[in-house]
C-alpha cells in the first residue's frame, strides 16, 4: 500500500515561525493594573480644616489659605502671602484587600495632607493624594498579597477679575500628577513560592480645574468644575482620565456670621452627588476692622454636614471645627465623623503663616 504524503508549502511555514512567539505573548497572563478609581476630589479627602467643619466644601470663603482646592476663582480675593500646612489624624478600619483597591485615596492613622504657599492672587501647592498600603496574608499562610500605591500632586493655581465686572471672578489649577504602584501576589506549592502576579509600573499625569464666583452684596454665587481635561499615562498600561466632578455653592456672609450651602456630583458618570451646608461665627478679640490690617486677633467656630439624602444618622456626615487667628498666624482644625460617633472622628489640623 502506497503511502500518502501532504507537503506543507513554505510560504505557510514561513508565517506559522512568524506568528508563533506572537501567539506564545498572547497565551501569557497579563496582570491587570489592580487600581478601581480615580476619583480624587471626594468630600472626605479635603485637605482644609476650615471648610471641612463647614459641610467638606468651600465654594465661597476666600479667607481659607487652602481655597484654590475647592474654587481657584477665590484666589482673586487673595491680596496677601502666606505658607500654609495641614495634617489629618484619621481613624483605621479593618478593610478587606479589595475593598481598600476600590477606594481613591486610602490614608494612614498620621498623615501630612496639603503644603500651599500663596502670592496673591497666585499659589503653589503640593498634595499626596493617594497612598495605599496593604500587606496580607489568608489564614492558612498560602497566599500573599502585596500592594503599594501612591500619586503625589503639584499645582499652581491663579484667580482673576475684569475691572469692567467686578463682580465676576475665575480661576484656574493646572496640575501635575505622578506616581508608583507595586503588586505582588503569590501561594504556596510546598516549600516553593508561586508568582501569580507581579506589576512595577510608575505614571505620569497632567489635569485642570475651572472654578468661577458671582457676588451680589452679601451673596456669592460659585460653581467649581474638577480634573475637566486630564490625562494619566502608566509606563506598560493604557492610559486613563481622572473622574470629573462639578460643584455649585452659596455663601452669605453677614458681620460676623457665614452660611454655606453648595452640592456636588460626577460629571457623566453613575450618580453620587453630596449635598453640603455649613455655618460659622467669628469673635473679634482685637480690631474689628481685622480684614484690613495685620493686627488680626480673631476666633472661629463652625459647624456643618453633607450626606448623599440625608435618609438617617448613619448616612449623614456631622462636621465641626474652629480657629484662632492672631496677627499673621493662625491654627484651625476639624473633626468629620459619620452618624454622630466622635470616637471614629478623623482630624484635620492646619497651620498657617503670613509672609
Amino acid at each position: 500500500m502506497s503511502k500518502i504524503k501532504f507537503l506543507m508549502p513554505k510560504s505557510l511555514i514561513y508565517i506559522i515561525l512568524l506568528i508563533s512567539p506572537a501567539w506564545l505573548l498572547l497565551a501569557q497572563q497579563v496582570t491587570p493594573l489592580p487600581i478601581t478609581s480615580y476619583d480624587y476630589t471626594l468630600p472626605a479627602n479635603n485637605v482644609s480644616p476650615i471648610a471641612m467643619g463647614t459641610g467638606a466644601l468651600n465654594l465661597t470663603n476666600p479667607e481659607d489659605p487652602f481655597c484654590a482646592y475647592g474654587n481657584p476663582a477665590l484666589m482673586a480675593d487673595n491680596k496677601l502671602g502666606s505658607l500654609s500646612l495641614s495634617f489629618l489624624l484619621s481613624t483605621q478600619e479593618d478593610l478587606e484587600f479589595y475593598e481598600a483597591l476600590s477606594l481613591s485615596n486610602t490614608l494612614k492613622d498620621k498623615q501630612f495632607k496639603y503644603f500651599v504657599l500663596n502670592t496673591g492672587p497666585v499659589s503653589f501647592s503640593y498634595q499626596p493624594v493617594s497612598a495605599v498600603h496593604i500587606s496580607q496574608f489568608t489564614n492558612n499562610g498560602m497566599n500573599s498579597e502585596y500592594y503599594d500605591y501612591k500619586m503625589d500632586k503639584v499645582q499652581i493655581s491663579w484667580g482673576g477679575r475684569d475691572e469692567n465686572y467686578p463682580k465676576f471672578a475665575a480661576g484656574i489649577n493646572l496640575k501635575y500628577l505622578s506616581g508608583r504602584l507595586v503588586y505582588l501576589k503569590e501561594h504556596k506549592e510546598g516549600y516553593n513560592l508561586i508568582r501569580d502576579g507581579f506589576i512595577d509600573d510608575k505614571a505620569k499625569g497632567i489635569s485642570g480645574d475651572l472654578g468661577f464666583t458671582y457676588k451680589m452684596g452679601n451673596i456669592v454665587y460659585s460653581a467649581s468644575f474638577y480634573d475637566l481635561l486630564s490625562m494619566l499615562w502608566w509606563e506598560n498600561y493604557d492610559s486613563v482620565t481622572l473622574k470629573r466632578r462639578a460643584a455649585l455653592g452659596l455663601g452669605f456672609e453677614g458681620t460676623n456670621s457665614h452660611y454655606f450651602a453648595g452640592v456636588q456630583g460626577k460629571i457623566a458618570q453613575e450618580p453620587e452627588t453630596t449635598f453640603h451646608l455649613g455655618y460659622s461665627y467669628t469673635f473679634n478679640l482685637g480690631k474689628s476692622n481685622y480684614s484690613t490690617t495685620q493686627n488680626r486677633n480673631s476666633l472661629d467656630l463652625r459647624v456643618g454636614l453633607y450626606s448623599h439624602d440625608f435618609y438617617g444618622t448613619d448616612n449623614i456626615n456631622f462636621t465641626l471645627g474652629g480657629g484662632y487667628y492672631y496677627k499673621n498666624f493662625r491654627f484651625d482644625f476639624s473633626l468629620n465623623n459619620i452618624g454622630m460617633k466622635l470616637s471614629d472622628s478623623d482630624y484635620l489640623f492646619s497651620l498657617s503663616a503670613g509672609i
